[in-house]
């Protein structure tokens, strides 16, 4: 279970770090004040056991542990060494820069709230479907056109609609 405890100098600091023009800087787009990349962005968690703390810096609390190397997260903002994250469930907390890889990661995402099979094609709007795979399957991002992903995962390796993968925008190419 998430135990958030919000504490008055902890909530100042995240305050002054994530003001709410910096908020709306990350809705439209920006620069990190730490890496120089976009803000936000996906990226993946490169550890099985990941610290997720309710702030910046190892003094604050850790609300949570991730045990998902590979998970796509979004980062929202920067702070030195610490990377805001948002995970697909929405909750957001902070990491260290070193639990994070660039590498391209997606998650399976069932339309609504239902565990449908999703259909992985041939090719993008492909005519044979290569497999079905459950909601909140994992897999590797090899390439994104805008409309169509090709992922691939154990046992798997096709071609996804981008709208049914969590860790890539809509429109997004990735090569």
């Amino acid at each position: 279970m998430r135990c958030f405890r919000p504490i008055a100098a902890i909530a100042a600091l995240v305050l002054a770090v994530a003001t709410p023009a910096t908020a709306m800087a990350e809705v439209t787009g920006s620069i990190g004040s730490a890496t120089r990349l976009p803000v936000p962005r996906f990226v993946s968690l490169k550890s099985e056991r990941v610290n997720a703390r309710m702030g910046p810096t190892r003094d604050h609390q850790v609300v949570w542990i991730y045990q998902r190397s590979g998970l796509p997260v979004e980062v929202t903002a920067e702070f030195e060494n610490w990377r805001r994250i948002r995970d697909h469930e929405g909750t957001e907390t902070w990491v260290f820069h070193s639990m994070l890889s660039g590498r391209r990661t997606g998650m399976v995402m069932p339309r609504g709230n239902t565990s449908e099979l999703i259909s992985l094609m041939n090719r993008p709007a492909g005519d044979r479907i290569v497999a079905r795979l459950e909601p909140r399957v994992q897999a590797s991002v090899k390439s994104c056109n805008g409309a169509w992903c090709r992922i691939i995962g154990p046992g798997f390796d096709g071609w996804i609609e981008q709208t049914r993968l969590w860790g890539v925008y809509p429109n997004e190419k990735v090569e």
